[in-house]
């Protein structure tokens, strides 16, 4: 039997494009997106991100090593996204340290920044506690944040 793989999106460089459609679900009565659908979309991207460069999160929480959690998030809305509409969201790592990165999204419709976000995500234990990023983990995200830099 056929089955169709969930979409991961590319690796552009230094950037994950990652494709959504917006729903009938997405929307309010007016056709215009949630606001807090933008998070989701966000969320997703970022998960998706993670199994292109080969991170397991699942594996690390049923191995007790711990996972990511979203510690500081800032949402700027520009402009709606509306049912139907094609939305790409981009995601670049700013800034790695040992226990967290800061990374910035964007949705766009085309050309048009529909919504941007700057957020911190955290490596926690299974209890909360910040731990520092597997170091295999913490090479793979300074590996895709200088795939743009032609001289790393």
């Amino acid at each position: 039997m056929i089955s169709p793989n969930p979409p991961g999106g590319i690796l552009d460089g230094a950037r994950h494009l990652y494709a959504v459609r917006v729903y009938y679900e997405d929307t309010d009565l007016s056709g215009i997106t949630y606001h807090a659908n933008y998070l989701r979309w966000f969320e997703r991207a970022r998960s998706d991100l993670l199994r292109l460069l080969g991170i397991d999160q699942r594996a690390a929480i049923e191995g007790g090593e711990g996972a990511y959690a979203l510690s500081e998030v800032n949402l700027k809305y520009l402009r709606p996204a509306k049912l139907d509409d094609d939305v790409v969201i981009e995601t670049r790592c700013t800034d790695l340290g040992a226990a967290s990165c800061r990374m910035h999204q964007i949705a766009r419709r085309g050309d048009e920044m529909l919504c941007e976000a700057h957020l911190r995500v955290g490596f926690i234990t299974l209890d909360g506690r910040p731990r520092r990023q597997p170091a295999e983990w913490r090479a793979a995200f300074a590996n895709f944040m200088n795939q743009g830099n032609p001289n790393p």
